[in-house]
This record gives structure tokens, C-alpha cells and sequence, in this order.
């Protein structure tokens, strides 16, 4: 039986200046000092992960703060004419060890599908990133009854193709539509229900290494329901949008000494 170490990431989407992500980091590492028990994961905006790197001495990828770096989105190829965009070796070089594809606002906003998602994954991987594939369903398909059946196609679309050693190298994160941003919140009993889902799925799928995948729940998580959803069974970790925008709030997610490894 293996063993699922919890992971607390914080996504800060497009917020902050300069200044205020470097105080940021600094605050959250300082901070994350006393926890226990889980990896934790710092996702600023594209240009400011060089000074956030320094902020937290990332030299090589490595980290002695124990605070790693992750990108929030990437491109699926390696270089080229492709501008704005950010290749996978870009992120390796400036200190990153992990990046989010296919969140929500990128499906949303940016049109951004299954196969998309599955080809960032895959250069994710390629390049020696851990990507953190985001699924989930909205507000109408959850009162369609649609949720499973959404959820599934995400995850079967998202992961096509990958090997055992893709999966659990790879991270799920169960972010529903609807409680993104909007200070709604799935209940634990709806978080573990659909986190079991995904479990059985990547099982069916892949069998041993569905059990070593890390699934994360995001959506609105903040200090005061934290600990109601990370003592849920098969949910690994949170993906914090808002709360880790707040050293304070996002610290004390990480304190709670529920955050311990998960046997697999």
C-alpha cells in the first residue's frame, strides 16, 4: 500500500503587483514553517514567478522552504510562434515544478476542451512537470443530474492516453463550476461523493495507479470550512483560489493536523 501526501496549492490567478507577491511568498513560507504533513504549492501570475522563485530561494527546483512553484497555465508545445504564450521548459527553467491545466476559467473563457487540456497535460509531463488537471461541472448540469457523467467525460478526455507513470506523476483537481469564486460551497458530502467517482473511474481506468493519483478539491475553500473537506475520505488536498491571496487565511489551512499522509 502506498501513501498520498496532501498538498495545499494556491492559485492567485491575476492578482497581486510585484511587491505584493514577493510579500506574499515570503509571509506564506515563513508561515508554513510549523505545518504539517502536506506539500504546499505557490501559483502567481505568469510574471511574477521569477521574483516569487527568489522570494522563496527555488534554485534547480528545489526549494528550501518547502514551498514549491507552479505555473497556472502552459502552451502544448515547446517553442515557436506562439505569442504570449508559455512553453513548458520556460516554467522548468524559472524554478516550477508543478502547473495547473484546465481550470475552469480556462475552459470557460478561453474555449479551452478535453483534448486542449490533454495535450498541456501530456507537454506538462514531458517537460518534468507535475500537471494539476482541473475537472468539474456547472451549476446547470449539477441540477441536471449531470454531474457524474460530466465529470467522467473530463476525466477520460483530460487523461487519454496517459501511461501508469503519467497518472501518478499527475494531479486531479475537482473544482465545480459553481463554487468558484462565488463564496458557494460544494458541502464535504458532495465533495467526497464526486472525489470517490473520479477514484473509481481513474481505477477502472488504470487500476493500482488510479489509487496513487492526489485529487484536490477547489471551490471556495477557505480556513473556516478547510478542515470539514480535508478530513473527507479521498480528498488529498485543497486548491485555494481567494484564501490564498491572505498569508493568514491560507496559513491556517495548513495547520490543521488532520493534513497527514493518506494510505493508497
Amino acid at each position: 500500500m502506498g501513501i498520498r501526501r496532501r498538498i495545499v496549492a494556491g492559485n492567485w490567478k491575476m492578482n497581486l503587483d510585484r511587491a505584493g507577491a514577493v510579500a506574499l511568498a515570503e509571509a506564506v513560507a515563513s508561515g508554513a514553517t510549523s505545518s504539517v504533513g502536506c506539500n504546499l504549492i505557490l501559483c502567481p501570475p505568469s510574471i511574477y514567478l521569477s521574483p516569487v522563485a527568489n522570494a522563496l530561494k527555488i534554485s534547480k527546483g528545489e526549494s528550501p522552504s518547502g514551498v514549491g512553484l507552479g505555473g497556472q497555465n502552459l502552451h502544448d508545445q515547446p517553442k515557436g510562434a506562439f505569442t504570449g504564450e508559455i512553453a513548458p521548459a520556460m516554467l522548468i527553467d524559472i524554478g516550477c515544478s508543478s502547473c495547473i491545466v484546465g481550470h475552469s476559467e480556462r475552459r470557460t473563457l478561453f474555449g479551452e476542451n478535453d483534448a486542449i487540456v490533454n495535450g498541456k497535460a501530456k507537454a506538462a509531463l514531458a517537460a518534468g512537470l507535475t500537471p494539476i488537471v482541473c475537472v468539474g461541472e456547472t451549476l446547470e448540469e449539477r441540477e441536471q443530474n449531470r454531474t457524474a457523467a460530466v465529470v467522467t467525460e473530463q476525466i477520460k478526455g483530460s487523461l487519454e492516453g496517459f501511461s501508469s507513470a503519467d497518472l501518478t506523476g499527475s494531479i486531479v483537481a475537482y473544482e465545480p463550476v459553481w463554487a468558484i469564486g462565488t463564496g458557494l460551497t460544494a458541502t464535504p458530502e458532495q465533495a467526497q461523493e464526486v472525489h470517490t467517482l473520479i477514484r473509481h473511474c481513474l481505477t477502472e481506468e488504470m487500476g493500482d495507479a488510479g489509487q496513487e493519483i492526489r485529487i484536490l478539491y477547489g471551490g471556495s475553500v477557505n480556513p473556516e470550512n478547510a478542515r470539514a473537506i480535508l478530513t473527507r475520505n479521498e480528498i488529498d488536498g485543497v486548491l485555494v483560489g481567494g484564501a490564498s491571496l491572505d498569508p493568514v487565511d491560507f496559513t491556517k489551512i495548513l495547520e490543521y493536523e488532520d493534513l497527514e499522509d493518506v494510505p493508497s
